[in-house]
């Protein structure tokens, strides 16, 4: 993708969206980190369900702490490996009171060292409860930033730091929820719906998928 597709290519994502949001439901920094802790290898759709039964039960370190990690796993069994995602969110949550006052921290390092949060979740809860513009390079944003020829790179951190330069600074702190959003619903692995996509002319993605 040449440089000079790249505003129009934010500019049409924006105006068909002008404000995304996360489709994890959560109303507060804790509740998100939690919930994106849970998303990993999972569906948002799985995460919520769980989540609306967990929140009003525990939705602090604390009360996390207090359910331990057999009260917890009750609550997130349908998610997958929730075992392993319960054993790190409760010691998550013991470090938060232990060290953070049970406030969730705002800088990378200290997200990261979080047991079950890596940067892709650190850069999550930095872009969507900070309002940080962080780029959280998921399977989607990795597919996209190849598959259009925006940010192409090997592995999530190489098309992170391209998303970094390539990105408008107009765009940067929506772009990873426009990226994540238009290839979870369009431009979606195994067979692109290229025919209905608003960005197609400036996308490197030579063999345009046809209309079925």
């Amino acid at each position: 993708m040449k440089k000079s597709d790249i505003e129009p290519f934010f500019a049409t994502l924006q105006a068909a969206n002008p404000t995304p949001e996360t489709e994890l439901e959560y109303q507060t920094p804790f509740e998100l980190l939690a919930a994106v802790l849970l998303s990993a290898q999972a569906t948002d759709v799985g995460v919520n369900k769980a989540t609306r039964r967990l929140f009003p039960v525990a939705n602090t370190p604390q009360a996390i702490l207090d359910l331990g990690v057999e009260g917890l796993e009750g609550y997130i069994k349908t998610i997958g490996l929730y075992r392993s995602k319960a054993k790190h969110l409760v010691e998550a949550c013991r470090m938060l009171v232990e060290l953070h006052g049970g406030e969730v921290p705002r800088t990378r390092a200290e997200l990261e060292a979080l047991p079950g949060v890596g940067r892709k979740t650190a850069n999550v809860v930095l872009n969507v409860a900070f309002g940080e513009p962080t780029m959280a390079v998921d399977t989607h944003i990795f597919r996209i930033g190849n598959r259009t020829g925006l940010a192409p790179g090997k592995t999530p951190l190489e098309v992170e730091l391209k998303l970094e330069k390539r990105v408008p600074e107009a765009y940067r702190l929506h772009a990873h929820h426009w990226l994540i959003l238009h290839g979870r619903y369009v431009c979606v692995a195994r067979k692109p719906l290229c025919w209905q996509c608003a960005v197609a002319p400036w996308c490197d993605y030579k063999p345009k998928t046809p209309a079925p």
